[in-house]
């Protein structure tokens, strides 16, 4: 009998560990790859309607942006291979490599805002280079990566983080949407801790960043629906309330970008080299005809990404069927 149980047991618990990633696949692979579409929507809208920010962007950032890519590459080869690798070793080394890259993703994206609210060091030309690090300090000679960035990279992560682990927690059911609950609850204190950090270390490197709050008084409700929506997160997910959780999450990223955007305007790309001017929205806007032609376009583009986007989380509605990840 000893024997028996002994080997039991760790299958059992590999069997939970098993059907726990499953149930971690199944509910983000209908959507993962569709929500990266946002991403190539992006670069095309900067490309018609902003060419020179996308020129200067794409040029100065270039070395991150592959970094960016390989890591989508990574992600997308990993989760896509892993179902059909019947070895252990190489479903585990797979697992592995889409939490690495997983985890970098947020990083590197947060670290970019971040490059754009402190600003670069733009030629007379508008373009520029940056490195991926030099001294990890703010000044004349920055990289890609210094203290405000990589701070700024590691909210993201805790930010998206939390974001994931509330879609898990809306997606699934059992032991797996309650440990999401549980992770969900660590690292709200961890985005109590690094939002107002971020605040004040954004108005040491960019002091200028509360003019138009300043300018404009009722702007000053974004911070407050900030608040509310950190506050709505750790309401919710306590009470088990999922989607309300989810949304009052996504309701926090969107104003923390929305409220990044409204402190630079109508700076696009910010210059940090004396006597450049920035790159803003009437210095890099196309003209009249290629906004008249480019925007039929893009409205046509999104409105089949948006029937897509609603077609899809309506086939998928509702958590995953527990029993069919456990077969």
């Amino acid at each position: 009998m000893i024997p028996c149980t002994s080997f039991t047991v760790p299958f059992f618990w590999a069997r939970v560990a098993i059907v726990r990633r499953i149930s971690l696949i199944r509910s983000i692979r209908p959507v993962w790859d569709g929500n990266e579409v946002w991403l190539l929507a992006a670069g095309g809208t900067l490309y018609f309607a902003f060419p020179l920010l996308y020129a200067s962007a794409f040029s100065g950032f270039y070395l991150p942006l592959m970094i960016v890519l390989w890591l989508l590459i990574a992600r997308g080869i990993s989760l896509e291979l892993r179902s059909h690798m019947p070895v252990g070793v190489w479903r585990d080394l797979l697992g592995g490599l889409f939490a690495f890259s997983s985890t970098l993703l947020p990083v590197f994206f947060g670290a970019a805002l971040a490059n754009v609210i402190r600003g670069v060091p733009l030629h007379q030309d508008g373009y520029f280079f940056l490195p991926l690090w030099t001294n990890f300090q703010v000044g004349t000679l920055p990289g890609i990566l210094d203290w405000y960035t990589v701070l700024r990279g590691v909210l993201a992560l805790v930010a998206l983080s939390t974001h994931g682990a509330l879609w898990i927690s809306l997606k699934t059911g059992g032991e797996v949407e309650q440990r999401a609950r549980v992770t969900v609850s660590r690292l709200w204190w961890l985005l109590i801790l690094l939002t107002p950090l971020s605040l004040v270390a954004t108005m040491a490197v960019r002091p200028t960043s509360l003019q138009n709050y300043l300018a404009s008084p009722v702007s000053f409700i974004i911070p407050l629906i900030i608040i509310g929506s950190l506050v709505g997160i750790r309401y919710f997910n306590h009470r088990s309330l999922a989607l309300q959780g989810f949304l009052s999450s996504s309701a926090f990223l969107f104003f923390m970008l929305a409220g990044a955007t409204f402190g630079l305007y109508p700076s696009l790309m910010p210059s940090s080299t004396p006597g450049i001017a920035d790159l803003t929205v009437d210095r890099c806007i196309s003209g009249i005809h290629t906004l008249s032609v480019g925007l039929v376009w893009w409205g046509f583009g999104m409105l089949l990404a948006v029937g897509y986007f609603v077609l899809v989380y309506t086939m998928f509605r509702g958590k995953v069927d527990m029993k069919e990840a456990a077969d």
